[in-house]
C-alpha cells in the first residue's frame, strides 16, 4: 500500500479518486474515522453522504476545492456501480457538452438499477433513471477526476426530447435540445430515433423542421 501526499494509493487511485467507507475495510479498521480524518485536514473533498473524494495531484491540501455537480455526480454513481457503469444523461450530458451554458442545480445520470435522487454537500440534487445503460450511445470522456462516460450529442438530443421532465427543468430541456438541433447531426439523430416511439420521432421532425425554418 502506498501514500501519495499522505493519502493512499487506494483511495488516489480509485475510479474518479472516489470512495465509500465499505471499499477501505481492507485498508483501514475503522474506515469512516479515517476518512472524516483526511476530510478535516483538507486531504479530501466529501461531496455526498458518505462519500469522498481526494483533490487533483495539483490541489494543494488547504485550498478550497470541489468537483462541479456533473463531475461530484458521476464519481458518486461511480462509487456505487463501479467504474464505466453509470452515464451522464439528459440534462447532466448537456450541461457537459455546453448545451445548457450555465450551471444548474440538478444532474441525471442513468443506472442499471433504481437509485433514489441524492442531494450533494454543495446543495446539487442528483436524480438517477434506471434502464440498460449498454444500448446508450456514450463516449467516455476524460476530467481532471478521471473519466466517466456521457452520451453522445445526437443521444442526448433524442433523450431531451424524449424526457424532457426529467430532473425538473423542462424548460431547459427544450432550450438545450434546441441548441443541440443546431450543431449536431441530424441525419444521425434521425437514424438513432428509428427504433423509438412515434412520438419522440415526431417531437425530431418538428424540431428539425423549426431550425432549418430559422436558417
Amino acid at each position: 500500500m502506498g501514500r501519495t501526499r499522505g493519502i493512499r494509493t487506494e483511495i488516489t487511485g480509485a475510479p474518479l479518486r472516489t470512495v465509500r467507507p465499505i471499499m477501505l475495510e481492507h485498508v483501514y479498521a475503522n474506515p469512516r474515522r479515517e476518512l472524516v480524518h483526511m476530510r478535516d485536514a483538507g486531504l479530501l473533498v466529501q461531496i455526498a453522504p458518505g462519500t469522498y473524494t481526494a483533490k487533483p495531484d495539483g490541489i494543494p491540501p488547504g485550498h478550497r476545492w470541489r468537483p462541479g455537480l456533473e463531475e461530484a455526480a458521476m464519481a458518486y454513481a461511480t462509487a456505487q456501480y463501479a467504474d464505466r457503469v453509470p452515464v451522464l444523461y439528459g440534462l447532466g450530458a448537456a450541461r457537459f457538452h455546453h448545451a445548457i451554458p450555465r450551471a444548474i442545480g440538478v444532474t441525471v445520470i442513468a443506472v442499471p438499477e433504481q437509485h433514489r435522487a441524492v442531494t450533494m454537500t454543495d446543495g446539487g440534487r442528483v436524480v438517477f433513471t434506471t434502464t440498460d445503460v449498454t444500448r446508450l450511445a456514450a463516449r467516455y470522456e476524460r476530467t481532471d477526476l478521471g473519466g466517466f462516460l456521457v452520451t453522445t450529442p445526437e443521444q442526448t438530443l433524442l433523450d431531451l426530447l424524449d424526457r424532457p421532465g426529467l430532473g425538473g427543468m423542462p424548460q431547459q430541456a427544450n432550450v438545450a435540445a434546441r441548441a443541440f438541433a443546431a450543431r449536431v447531426d441530424l441525419g444521425r439523430a434521425q437514424e438513432m430515433a428509428a427504433g423509438r416511439t412515434r412520438t419522440l420521432r415526431h417531437k425530431l421532425e418538428k424540431l428539425i423542421q423549426e431550425t432549418e425554418g430559422e436558417r
